[in-house]
C-alpha cells in the first residue's frame, strides 16, 4: 500500500549535509572491500592446512621420506590436505575415496602435470610421456607408445627377450652357487631389468667392458636428478641458488652425456633403415624403428615430431621399465627372505608348475597363483612410486566439499593409501593370502589399490613392467634356494629395510644374498 503524501518529507525540509569527494571514495572502497571479504568468505573453502612458516611455508615438514611425512600429517589434518611448499599450494590426497574423485569423478581437471626444472632439461622440455602437458601431443603419443610397445599383443611379442636376459641371470647366480658366494640381486635385477627394456626400446644392450649397462647407469642418475631439491620449483625468483648449489651444472653435465648417445642410437637405426628395406615383412622393427617411421610419413600425426621429442619419449620408456621392475624385484625378495614361510609356499607353488621341465614357458605364468598373490602384496606394501608423479589441477574443482584453485600441484599417496587400516585388515603385514580369490587388481579400477596409478595419466607400461617381474622371480625361485649371507637363524632380524626416496623408492641398502642350486 503507498504511503499518504503527508507521511514524505519534501526534500526542500531536509537538511543539507555538505559531503566532500574523499568521503565518497572512503565509502566506496570500504563497500568494495566488505563485499571482496564475505564473498572470499564464502567462497575459499579450502582443505584443513598444518601450520605454516613465512616464505617456506610448510617445507620443513617433509622430511627425506615425503610419503611418510605427508601420512603422518594426513593422519591429523585428514585425506584432504592443502601444504604450502614455498610459493606452490600442494594438495595431499591419502584415501581412497578421494583417489577416485581425482582419477575418475574428476580425471580431466586433474590430469595435467606441474613442470619442473629438472624435467624441463632432462626431458627436452617436457615433451616425454610422463612430465607432457595434458593435451593432443600427449594423448597421440601416448597411443603410439601404447600400441608399439606396451600393448600385450607387443610385450608377447617380446617374451624371447626375457628368456634370453633372465638365462643370463641365471647362469650367473648358478657360477655363485659353486663358488658358494653371496650375489649383489640389487644390482643384478637393475642389468636384466636394463636389458630387457634396452632390448626392446633401442634393438640392442649397450654394455660396457665390466658388463654394465652405459645407458642404464646414466639413467639412474637422471632418476635421482628428476626428485632432487629444486629452489626454483618452490621459490621462482630464487632459482640462480641452483647454480650456485651445483643442481643445474649437474643437470645439463648428464644431458650432455645423454644426448650424443640417443642421437647415435637414432643414426644407427637411420643407417639401418636405408641399407635395408623395412618395408619387407622379415625386417626386424624396434620401437626405434616405429618412431623414425613416424617422423618419414608427414601427416601422420597433427604435430612436427621433431629428434628430440624422439629422444624424450625413448628416455621416458627406459626409466619407466626399467626402475620399476628392477625395485619391485628387490622389495619382493627382500619381503619373502624376512618370510620364509611365504618364500616356501611360493616355490611350491612355481615348482608345481614347472615340473621336471628345465625351462619355464610364459604360459607357466599364468598358473602361478600364489607367486602373483605375492607380486600384488609387494606392491602393496612397496608400490615403485608411492606418491605417483604429481599431478595439476587445470581450472578451480571441488574435491570432498573443498575448493581446490587451479594450478595446485596435487600428490595422489598411494602408499599411505594401499597401508590405510580402514580399507586393509593388518595393514602393515606381508599378506600374500589376502589376494586369494579377491578380485581387487592394480589396474586402475580398485582405489585402495593403485601401484601404478589410474586414470588418464595412469603408467601405460603396466603390462611390460609385470610381465617381465614375474617371468624373473619364477626362475629365480625355481632354480634356487636363498638364505642371509650370515647363515644365521637371525638373518631375518638383520635385514636391513629402509628406503631411499626418488622417483621409485628403492632399498636403502641392496639386497645380498647367498644362492644354492635347488635338485629336483
Amino acid at each position: 500500500m503507498a504511503l499518504p503524501t503527508w507521511f514524505l518529507p519534501s526534500w526542500q525540509e531536509l537538511p543539507k549535509i555538505p559531503v566532500s569527494p574523499f568521503l565518497y571514495l572512503i565509502f566506496i572502497f570500504s563497500f568494495l572491500f566488505a563485499f571482496k571479504s564475505i564473498f572470499r568468505s564464502r567462497k575459499a573453502n579450502l582443505p584443513p592446512s598444518p601450520p605454516k612458516l613465512p616464505i617456506i611455508g610448510n617445507l620443513h615438514q617433509l622430511g627425506t621420506l615425503p610419503h611418510r611425512s605427508f601420512q603422518a600429517l594426513s593422519k591429523k589434518y585428514g585425506p584432504v590436505m592443502l601444504l604450502h611448499l614455498g610459493h606452490a599450494p600442494s594438495l595431499v590426497v591419502s584415501s581412497a575415496d578421494m583417489a577416485r574423485e581425482v582419477m575418475k569423478t574428476h580425471d580431466i581437471t586433474f590430469s595435467n602435470r606441474p613442470r619442473t626444472t629438472a624435467a624441463d632439461i632432462l626431458l627436452y622440455g617436457c615433451t616425454d610421456i610422463g612430465f607432457a602437458s595434458y593435451g593432443e601431443y600427449w594423448r597421440q603419443v601416448r597411443k603410439i607408445c601404447v600400441l608399439e610397445l606396451l600393448s600385450l599383443r607387443r610385450v608377447q611379442s617380446f617374451q624371447y627377450v626375457r628368456e634370453e636376459e633372465v638365462l643370463l641371470l641365471t647362469n650367473r647366480i648358478r657360477e655363485s652357487c659353486l663358488k658358494q658366494t653371496s650375489v649383489n640381486l640389487s644390482e643384478m635385477f637393475f642389468a636384466t631389468s636394463n636389458n630387457i627394456v634396452s632390448r626392446c626400446t633401442l634393438g640392442q644392450k649397450y654394455e660396457g667392458g665390466d658388463g654394465k649397462s652405459r645407458f642404464g647407469q646414466l639413467a639412474r642418475r637422471v632418476v635421482v636428478l628428476l626428485t632432487a631439491f629444486c629452489v626454483r620449483d618452490f621459490f621462482p625468483s630464487l632459482g640462480w641458488i641452483d647454480v650456485l648449489t651445483g643442481l643445474i651444472p649437474s643437470l645439463k653435465a648428464v644431458v650432455r652425456e645423454i644426448d650424443p648417445f640417443l642421437d647415435q642410437v637414432v643414426e644407427e637405426h637411420r643407417k639401418m633403415r636405408s641399407d635395408h628395406d623395412h618395408d619387407q615383412p622379415n625386417y626386424k622393427k624396434d620401437f626405434v624403428d616405429i618412431l623414425l617411421q613416424l617422423q618419414d610419413q608427414d601427416g601422420m600425426l597433427d604435430y612436427e615430431f621433431t629428434q628430440d621429442n624422439l629422444k624424450a619419449i625413448l628416455l621416458d620408456m627406459f626409466l619407466g621399465g626399467s626402475e620399476t621392475s628392477s625395485t619391485t624385484l628387490e622389495w619382493l625378495m627382500a619381503e619373502l627372505i624376512k618370510n620364509p614361510n611365504i618364500m616356501e609356499r611360493a616355490q611350491e607353488d612355481v615348482r608345481r608348475v614347472v615340473g621336471n621341465k628345465l625351462k619355464i614357458d610364459e604360459n607357466d605364468i599364468h598358473q602361478m597363483c600364489y607367486l602373483k598373490c605375492v607380486l600384488k602384496e609387494t606392491l602393496r606394501l612397496h608400490p615403485p612410486a608411492p606418491l605417483l608423479l604429481p599431478r595439476e589441477t587445470s581450472s578451480s574443482v571441488k574435491l570432498g566439499g573443498y575448493d581446490i584453485p587451479p594450478k595446485t600441484k596435487v600428490f595422489v599417496n598411494t602408499w599411505a593409501i594401499q597401508r590405510d587400516p580402514t580399507v586393509w585388515e593388518r595393514a602393515e603385514e606381508f599378506l600374500p593370502e589376502r589376494f586369494i580369490d579377491n578380485p581387487i587388481d592394480f589396474r586402475g579400477q580398485d582405489f585402495e589399490f593403485l601401484p601404478f596409478g589410474g586414470g588418464r595419466r595412469g603408467c601405460p607400461g603396466l603390462i611390460f613392467s609385470v610381465a617381465a617381474v614375474e617371468y624373473v622371480i619364477a626362475n629365480i625361485l625355481c632354480w634356487f634356494d636363498w638364505r642371509m649371507p650370515s647363515a644365521s637363524v637371525h638373518g631375518k632380524d638383520h635385514l636391513d629395510m629402509g628406503e631411499v626416496y626418488g622417483v621409485t623408492v628403492s632399498k636403502k641398502v641392496p639386497l645380498h644374498l647367498v644362492p644354492t642350486l635347488h635338485s629336483l
